[in-house]
């Protein structure tokens, strides 16, 4: 990670970590780079989430990019996985993001995709970087190079065209809870599940710039729950504010997380012979009852650090079709570069249909592992995870867990933080294997 972009962009509170001047500043090197490199105007694609602050952040990216000579393309509120469609297929040379994902609506963020709708590579992003610090110069577009704006919302549709025909199955007769967290979804989710014929129930379709993510969406999948019971509907999906999430709720009113997705559709994709590999890519945060549910069924796994990111560089270096995050980033590497909500959801209908079968019965062989997580503030992340009476701690509880539990010790990619996290049979047992490594970490004189 540099030292304005993360694993999912420049994020930050908007005109304070994130301000307008960085926004012309990227718009500003984005232009200039690929126009130079390309050695023509270049095409850069932009959608938005529905944050208030979106809207200066998409002039101030186009400014910066007309002023250095390239046309920005500007799909208007859109979803985070309908950019780098469009980036893909319509031959763009990167596409920009506004969104800060589930944060709230004060917070923004700017994800950069390169021209195959992935995420930018770390070697351009730090020139970025550069040039927002004063390390590069480049000269401004005169005359007839100057840039311009096209109103791109063809995109859009062509986007939404492409999640319908994603789909084998008329969803005619099948009752549909959407919760589109006041997001990027808005425009896009109910329309795409209209018209393949589902009778469409939507929530929190009604943004006004301050209440993305409030209380509702993936993040709040509760008011889902309580909704898909009380209309006695046959499955909801939640989104985030960009939309590159999905979590489901079953007709009973169960949550079904992101493991739960990767279990049901892995084995789906097993079934038709579909599954390369027999893996399915997941994170090191996935609950241990995933994989003790995929090991039942013969399915093989690989674990990444935490991130959509770690997942989608998995899945193209080793030619994996299925991966993603308990969070409900789920990543199907045939149809999408990047985690896709929508899409997901789409996938999880076709498995209800083709079996014939409600969500519940088809999520029900993973069963969630009681998981207890303490995050312990520490004077050197370093220090405290390799100190060998911490690893000594760490390998007895492993050895005392064996194939009923497991432990993982990791350091926060973010904070002077080591996390703790045990998953076993009971809370209680889960309790004191956390508190045992805890107890070591605090008597050899690490905690801050």
């Amino acid at each position: 990670m540099g030292k304005y972009f993360g694993t999912d962009g420049f994020r930050g509170e908007a005109n304070k970590n994130l301000t307008f001047e960085h926004a012309i500043q990227i718009g500003r090197f984005l232009g200039w780079y690929y126009g130079k490199n390309m050695g023509k105007k270049a095409k850069v694609l932009i959608g938005k989430d529905t944050r208030r602050s979106s809207y200066m952040f998409e002039y101030a990216l186009c400014t910066g990019l007309m002023a250095s000579g390239a046309d920005a393309y500007i799909m208007h509120v859109t979803t985070t996985p309908s950019v780098a469609y469009i980036t893909r297929i319509d031959d763009f040379d990167c596409g920009i993001m506004i969104s800060a994902s589930h944060n709230p609506f004060y917070d923004n963020g700017i994800k950069v995709l390169n021209g195959n709708g992935e995420k930018m590579e770390e070697e351009t992003l730090l020139k970025v970087e550069d040039y927002i610090d004063g390390k590069i110069e480049i000269p401004c577009a005169e005359r007839a190079e100057i840039g311009r704006t096209v109103d791109y919302v063809a995109g859009r549709n062509r986007y939404i065209g492409y999640l319908i025909s994603m789909s084998k199955y008329s969803f005619k007769g099948v009752k549909v809870g959407l919760d589109v967290a006041n997001g990027a979804a808005w425009q896009i989710a109910k329309g795409v599940f209209d018209a393949l014929g589902a009778k469409t129930y939507v929530m929190n379709d009604d943004p006004d710039g301050y209440n993305i993510n409030t209380d509702c969406g993936s993040t709040h999948i509760e008011h889902l729950q309580k909704f898909v019971v009380e209309k006695g509907l046959d499955i909801g999906f939640a989104y985030d504010g960009d939309a590159d999430r999905c979590l489901c709720v079953d007709e009973k009113g169960n949550v079904v997380t992101g493991d739960h997705i990767l279990y049901v559709y892995g084995l789906y994709m097993k079934e038709r012979g579909k599954l390369l590999n027999n893996k399915v890519v997941t994170t090191v945060m996935s609950n241990f009852g995933l994989y003790k549910a995929l090991d039942k069924v013969g399915i093989e796994y690989e674990k990444t650090k935490v991130g959509d990111k770690y997942v989608y560089e998995n899945m193209v270096e080793n030619g994996h079709r299925i991966g993603g995050e308990q969070s409900g980033h789920i990543i199907f590497s045939k149809y999408a570069t990047t985690g896709d909500g929508i899409l997901t959801s789409l996938k999880m209908m076709e498995v209800m249909l083709a079996k014939e079968k409600p969500m519940s019965e088809l999520a029900a062989p993973c069963v969630f592992y009681p998981q207890v997580l303490k995050n312990v503030r520490v004077k050197s992340k370093p220090d405290a995870q390799n100190d060998p009476d911490v690893q000594a701690a760490v390998a007895k509880v492993a050895e005392e867990l064996g194939d009923n539990g497991r432990i993982l010790v990791r350091e926060s990619g973010t904070e002077p933080v080591i996390r703790v996290m045990v998953e076993a049979g009971s809370d209680d047992i889960c309790e004191k294997y956390v508190d045992q490594v805890i107890d070591v970490i605090t008597k050899k004189g690490h905690l801050a």
